[in-house]
């Protein structure tokens, strides 16, 4: 049967509607010939009410019934063979992992062997990584030399602690990655607009290890600040050496287009839960 589709642009990504189902994509990446990459929204599913529709997280209460087929109508609108997939276990770390195809269905359809990894990163044909989100920041990495790819989930506490260099380090070390020659971005998530903070977690940007991240940080009149997490990680993946003008950012607020993308924030952590996915093609 042959599919209805609409297409038009949201911040630095574009939106593409696949027989209901929501599809946003990086026009930079889809110009990379030998990956595959898609972020979901709250569109297209099978999910009901708080869930409502396309909710991809096991585990918030929908059942698993419908968050694997919420995958296959996914998948299929987006063209990501739906055997591919691997999932991380985010538990806000920065520990990254290297999977393979053997891996393939790992936290989807048959049991994830590891726990505590909200990183995944590799250089196997047909294998496709998966993060969850609903306000924290997807990073999204490509090797174009070697052909492998990174996939990191970025919290507050991941991105103070450097998950993005520490993909970096690891795509450096297991493939022979040169950060110079690395295609970064920036997925959607909540935004300096929305994200409030109080004290401790400011200290914790303010005392960030790995660079300075103190120009992320606005005070506000009530006491409190906000954080620029697109800023912070930017900054972050350029102190590794990811020049400026190879990262790109979605500019896209969760908070702010809470009717289209799932955010904790702006439902009160009633809510679905959405997927970033990048893969490399079959051979």
């Amino acid at each position: 049967m042959q599919q209805s589709s609409t297409k038009t642009s949201l911040g630095e990504m574009s939106y593409t509607e696949i027989d209901t189902v929501g599809i946003l994509r990086f026009p930079k990446l889809e110009q990379i010939p030998f990956i595959l990459h898609a972020f979901s929204t709250r569109k297209g599913g099978v999910s009901p009410s708080p869930y409502d529709t396309m909710n991809l997280n096991f585990g918030r209460g929908d059942s698993d019934g419908n968050v694997t087929e919420n995958f296959r109508r996914f998948c299929n609108a987006s063209h990501i063979p739906y055997h591919s997939l691997v999932s991380s276990h985010q538990t806000h770390t920065a520990n990254v992992l290297r999977v393979y195809a053997s891996h393939k269905g790992a936290g989807i359809f048959k049991e994830r062997p590891w726990e505590n990894i909200d990183g995944l990163l590799t250089n196997d044909p047909g294998v496709t990584l998966v993060t969850y989100y609903a306000d924290c920041t997807p990073l999204f990495f490509v090797d174009p030399i070697h052909h492998a790819i990174g996939l990191a989930h970025a919290g507050w506490r991941g991105t103070v602690a450097g998950i993005g260099i520490r993909m970096v380090e690891a795509m450096k070390t297991e493939f022979g990655s040169d950060p110079t020659e690395l295609v970064a971005a920036i997925g959607p998530s909540i935004g300096p607009c929305c994200y409030e903070v109080d004290e401790p977690v400011m200290k914790q940007f303010q005392n960030a290890p790995q660079a300075d991240l103190r120009p992320c940080i606005q005070s506000k009149e009530n006491g409190k600040y906000t954080i620029d997490l697109w800023q912070a990680n930017r900054l972050l993946l350029q102190k590794v050496g990811i020049p400026a003008a190879s990262i790109y950012d979605s500019k896209l607020c969760t908070a702010c287009h809470s009717q289209l993308l799932w955010s904790h924030r702006a439902t009160g952590g009633i809510r679905g839960g959405m997927a970033a996915m990048l893969g490399i093609r079959e051979e």
